[in-house]
Order: C-alpha cells, then sequence, then structure tokens
C-alpha cells in the first residue's frame, strides 16, 4: 500500500473534488523524530532545496573571501531566482567579478517567472540565455570555486568532478547518510541532484540552521549560508513569492527552499520549537506543478499552504504572522473567473 497520506483537498459545493497526497517529517539536530506524516522514509529528490547544502563547501572552503562575494551574491548562490532584472543584474556582476563569461555556464536558458520580466522578453522579443535560468547563481558558484581551485571549467557538472564529489561528501555529512545510499539523478539545469529519505533531508536541513555538532569551520559556513538566506530572501526567490516572503514574515525564525516536483524543505531556528534547530522536509507525490495567474505571477497550489499549516500547527508562525501570510493559505477560498465563490482549498493533515 502507499505510505503517503492526503495533504490538501480542494472542494467543490460539497464535494472533494481533488485531493494531493504527501508525506511530511520533522526532525531536530539530533536526529531525532518530532512529528511526521505518510511516510517520513520516503526516497525523495531534493531538486532545487539542495542548493545551500550545494553551496556549503564553497563557503567552507573560502570561496566567499576569495572573490569577496558580499551577502546579496552568496544568497543568489543558493537561490532559485525568478529572473528579474535585479537578479540578472546581480548574475552578470558576479561573473565579472569571478571573471566568467555567460556562456561557460551549462544550465541552459528558459523564460523568467518575474511578471515584469517576462512581459519585456514577450514584447521585445528578447531570446533568453543562460542567466536567465533559476539555478544560474548556483552554476555561477561551482564555476567559480573550480576556479578558485585551478581545477577544469569544461566539465564542472561532471559526477567525477572534484567540486562535484565535495558537494556529494557534503552532503552526506550534513544529512548523516552514506554517498552510496544517495540516489543521483540530472537536475533540470543538468547539474547532478540527490535523492534520499525525507528523515536524512530534513536532518540536513536542522543542522544547516543548529550546526552544533558540526566543525568550526562548517559550523561557520552554515551561519553564513543561513543568515544571508534571511537577510536577502528577495534573491533566493523574489519579491512576492513565497519563500521569500515566508522568511520575511517569520521574524528570523524560518530558512526556506523550494525545489522542483513538490518538494520543500523548511529549517526553524534554536530555541523556536524546542533548544535544537528544527529540519522539516516534505514531498507532494503529484509534483504540485506550478501555474501562472493572469497577471503572470507563478503561483503553487500545494506547498505554500502545506508548508504554513505545518509551521502553524508546530506553533512556529504567531497569528500576526499567519495572517500577513493569508493570501497563500493554509485555507483559501476558490472562486471562478466570475468571481463566484466555488469551493475551498484546504489542508487535510494532522502531523
Amino acid at each position: 500500500m502507499n505510505a503517503h497520506q492526503p495533504l490538501l483537498k480542494l472542494t467543490r459545493g460539497n464535494i472533494i473534488e481533488s485531493q494531493h497526497f504527501g508525506s511530511i517529517a520533522v526532525v531536530d539536530s539530533t536526529g531525532k523524530i518530532l512529528n511526521s506524516y505518510g511516510d517520513p522514509y520516503v526516497v525523495a529528490f531534493l531538486r532545487s532545496s539542495a542548493k545551500p547544502f550545494q553551496a556549503l563547501p564553497f563557503v567552507e572552503q573560502g570561496g566567499v573571501e576569495h572573490f569577496g562575494f558580499n551577502e546579496s551574491e552568496l544568497a543568489i548562490s543558493c537561490a532559485s531566482h525568478e529572473t528579474g532584472q535585479l537578479h540578472l543584474d546581480l548574475i552578470h556582476s558576479l561573473q565579472l567579478k569571478v571573471g566568467l563569461d555567460e556562456n561557460q555556464l551549462q544550465c541552459g536558458p528558459h523564460l523568467p517567472s518575474d511578471a515584469k520580466k517576462l512581459r519585456e522578453v514577450i514584447k521585445q522579443d528578447i531570446k533568453p540565455t543562460a542567466n536567465f535560468n533559476n539555478c544560474s547563481g548556483k552554476h555561477t558558484m561551482m564555476l567559480a570555486f573550480a576556479k578558485m581551485r585551478n581545477l577544469p571549467l569544461e566539465n564542472y557538472l561532471d559526477i567525477t568532478h572534484p567540486i562535484q564529489q565535495d558537494i556529494l561528501q557534503t552532503i552526506s555529512e550534513m544529512c548523516m547518510i552514506d554517498k552510496s545510499s544517495i540516489e543521483l539523478g540530472i537536475d533540470g539545469c543538468s547539474a547532478i541532484n540527490f535523492a534520499m529519505p525525507l528523515f536524512n533531508a530534513a536532518l540536513g536541513m536542522a543542522r544547516l540552521v543548529d550546526p552544533f555538532e558540526l566543525t568550526e569551520s562548517r559550523a561557520e559556513a552554515c551561519k553564513k549560508i543561513t543568515s544571508t538566506m534571511l537577510a536577502h530572501p528577495e534573491m533566493i526567490s523574489n519579491f512576492g513569492e513565497f519563500d521569500c516572503e515566508l522568511m520575511k514574515a517569520s521574524n528570523n525564525k524560518v530558512i526556506t527552499k523550494r525545489g522542483a516536483e513538490g518538494f520543500q524543505i523548511i529549517g526553524v531556528q534554536p530555541d523556536v520549537i524546542n533548544e535544537r534547530g528544527v529540519g522539516i522536509a516534505f514531498k507532494v507525490t503529484d509534483g504540485d506543478k506550478s501555474g501562472i495567474n493572469d497577471d503572470l505571477v507563478s503561483i503553487s497550489r500545494v506547498r505554500p499552504a502545506i508548508t504554513l499549516e505545518i509551521l502553524r500547527q508546530l506553533n512556529v508562525l504567531n497569528d500576526a504572522e499567519l495572517k500577513s501570510l493569508s493570501n497563500f493559505g493554509p485555507e483559501k477560498v476558490l472562486k471562478n473567473y466570475a468571481g463566484l465563490v466555488t469551493g475551498e482549498s484546504k489542508p487535510a493533515f494532522e502531523l
């Protein structure tokens, strides 16, 4: 039997018309499971939720100081940015600082998710380039890491490349899972990606926000990454996007990073739920495919609502904080194109 359970239900009239299924793991930095739902050991790809971990060896080995990265530049190295003009400008200036050319990025181009930039691209018939990819910050960081160590640049995405091996080793150590147990795949941006049980992904995030057992150099690198994500959430995604708005609203309590195909990872700082830091990872089995509304704004149906409901049940966010994020959920009134109420969307789980 499938251990995944209903996460979100949508009603029309008195009928449940649609349901989204998945699993949740809530783990503290000592490795204790605090809460779960469905199967906390289901294996799933982290997708872009892995980006803070992928940046960690670069930061730990002195890359920030070597190139003089500022906080915004480190933030966009961990980002799934929306390709607003502020992101494109920062990526370009970062590449000039490192001494890289955009053509060296192997992520491929795609259309922007930023509504203003998307309109500009359509109206002016602009052909997107590699910097438009929402992973261009990560790829710039990987190339900078290779360049710092005088390593080849042309094969920087190959799993045998030393920087990819460093990333794999770091993720193994942070998530406390043997490298041989991590399933590897190719991400949408062509980089290596990693699949593991939700438990281990949540544990890694707990240790990122609460690196009390780690070496001094790694703990310091973890703090640089989490502090810069909180200081510049608009670089992690974009103004108005859920990850950004949650980090802005949570008063430095919550770090979050979305991943494709229904994955989300959240870190709760120490002394919020208990004295230790807490990591949360969940997977929506249908992938929670994003849509776009009439304002050309990208929206996700499931992950924001589920994230907010988890944080509500864990008493991480107070009423005022939840209210400021209410346009994302956890409960939403559904309306049709004429503005008539047709039903509601609401979480379907208890941790």
